[in-house]
């Protein structure tokens, strides 16, 4: 073992404020374990435009105590050079240590002139998203994961327009924090600050945001709900009682925040099994709907009754059609010009429904750094609604990143309209069908599994751009954009494929995901419908080619 790693991991645990991270460090040294110290100090983690998000272990390559303060004195460094006295809203949800990074930000922040608003106990994420406007702040800092795994934490930032980081700054911010790690400038500034704790009065405020979106109409509903052992079960709750319906039948061993997500491999509601109790009681109930957010309650996904006696969750791009569908019906066109936004991968159906309302649709990057961007770029117009097919949903502009609770209140006005009238949510989504033809989506995911994970990503993708395919299923390639080309969005990694023939096509757009090891193909077939009884012969051929592309493009992206 080289003395040099043994040096900066003695020197790591010497100042390390949290007893039982230094004792691993030690504990590794005296034990020859080379491969964690490692893991441990070879490189720093990653400040993007997410913040951080690691595993919490010692060293700068996770999340811990040194991190979090080195990234507060780095970010303070940044935001002084523009307020002397910036304001910081700082909130933490219920991940083991969230707390005490909170308040590792609240104090380094403070000693560096910063009036830091620090909310009380685990809160939802969109309540501090809300709370930065609100109090009008430079900042925000969050400590979530969202839905990763238990291990994890992280810090999210959030400027003081609202949005995620985007550049210059995210780079900007970065290089402050090297310094800071570097030992080029100090954790501790010499004080100055204040820390005022922030209670209910932020969450009251979010709600009333919240209930704003949904509108009068009827509110008779049963509503089955989870927080997946996350912080946003009270918080919905109020939401909906304020909003005038009954309060939701509770998925009793996932409403408690529980850090260890005791119930669920994956507490994420995209993941296959992660609604399973929910579902089960929203049977047992005969409930109308299932609402599901995540452990930080910025995401929400939904389950129906399905029309052969069980139960189906929706797609992302299903409940963004129906938020989209009802945040442009709620505008009025007198209030002047409005748009919406999504991702790039989501369904093009929220361009139809905008089209048809004379409202403007934009398309962005993934990341709601770039579907929330319009809020600010395009002032001159009301913003109603942006989405990506991930369960990310932004209703208006009083939180400027996903909301799962706005989201979910809004898709159950939406349901109890349905409901009143003898209807559910699959009924509207056939008339949206009916007036804009059938537009099914499909993922294709491919994982990279074992060391060189990431590169062998990198050589499939870099495959496909340099030499794309001719056919996929017997369908012909019609179209291939490479989004690393310039075009009107910012160059990113991936290309879109258009296949088809006379009958119809498919749109897939081919990405990497994040920092996993995954290559993920995004699948959307249009398909018009004639009229009622052609709705499911529409689905049927729309699947038909769904199935071709998906199976040829799945072999493609394996490598």
């Amino acid at each position: 073992m080289s003395p040099e790693l043994v040096a900066a991991a003695l020197a790591w645990a010497d100042r390390d404020p949290d007893p039982d991270t230094a004792a691993l460090v030690r504990a590794a040294v005296a034990d020859g374990d080379e491969a964690s110290l490692r893991r441990w100090f070879d490189g720093r983690i990653a400040f993007g435009t997410a913040g951080l998000r690691a595993p919490m272990a010692p060293g700068p390559t996770g999340m811990n105590r040194i991190v979090v303060r080195e990234t507060t004195a780095g970010l303070l460094e940044w935001l002084r050079a523009g307020a002397s006295s910036p304001r910081l809203v700082v909130a933490h949800d219920a991940r083991h240590r969230s707390e005490t990074f909170a308040t590792d930000v609240a104090e380094v922040a403070a000693s560096h002139g910063a009036e830091v608003l620090l909310l009380t106990g685990p809160r939802a994420t969109p309540i501090a998203a809300h709370e930065l406007l609100r109090r009008s702040a430079d900042a925000a800092v969050v400590i979530t994961a969202s839905h990763n795994p238990p291990a994890d934490n992280g810090y999210k930032l959030y400027l003081a327009d609202g949005i995620q980081l985007s550049s210059p700054a995210d780079a900007e911010i970065a290089a402050a924090i090297d310094r800071v790690a570097a030992g080029e400038r100090p954790v501790e500034g010499p004080g100055g600050g204040s820390i005022e704790p922030v209670g209910d009065d932020a969450a009251d405020a979010h709600l009333d945001a919240c209930t704003a979106v949904v509108g009068p109409g009827p509110r008779e509903l049963r509503v089955v709900a989870t927080a997946m052992h996350g912080v946003g079960g009270a918080h919905l709750a109020a939401a909906m009682v304020r909003a005038g319906f009954d309060p939701p039948l509770r998925v009793a061993e996932q409403w408690e925040p529980d850090p260890d997500f005791p119930t669920v491999a994956f507490p994420n509601p995209e993941e296959a099994g992660a609604l399973d109790l929910a579902v089960a009681m929203a049977a047992h109930h005969d409930a109308d709907v299932v609402i599901a957010n995540d452990p930080d309650a910025d995401r929400v996904a939904a389950a129906v009754p399905d029309r052969a006696g069980g139960w189906r969750q929706l797609t992302g791009d299903e409940v963004g059609a129906l938020l989209a569908d009802a945040a442009i019906g709620r505008h009025d066109a007198a209030d002047g010009p409005a748009l919406v936004s999504s991702s790039l991968v989501s369904s093009s159906l929220i361009d139809r429904i905008a089209a048809a309302a004379g409202v403007d649709s934009v398309r962005t990057l993934t990341g709601f750094k770039w579907i929330a961007r319009p809020i600010v770029d395009r002032a001159d117009h009301r913003f109603l609604f942006g989405y990506e097919e991930a369960l990310g949903y932004c209703v208006g502009d009083r939180v400027r990143d996903k909301d799962g609770i706005s989201a979910a209140l809004l898709l159950l006005a939406v349901a109890a309209a349905e409901r009143a009238a003898g209807r559910d949510l699959l009924d509207r989504l056939d008339d949206l069908a009916l007036a804009h033809g059938w537009h099914r989506t499909r993922p294709v995911t491919i994982r990279f599994d074992g060391d060189g994970g990431l590169a062998r990503r990198a050589s499939t993708l870099a495959g496909l751009v340099a030499a794309p395919p001719d056919d996929l299923g017997g369908l012909a390639v019609l179209e291939v954009i490479d989004l690393e080309a310039p075009g009107p969005l910012p160059p990113t990694a991936g290309l879109v494929l258009r296949v088809g023939d006379e009958s119809g096509t498919v749109r897939a757009v081919v990405r990497p995901s994040g920092t996993e090891p995954k290559l993920k193909a995004y699948l959307e077939a249009v398909e018009p419908v004639v009229d009622a009884d052609d709705l499911a012969a529409a689905r049927e051929r729309a699947d038909e080619r769904l199935d071709r592309v998906a199976a040829a493009l799945a072999g493609l992206m394996s490598g």
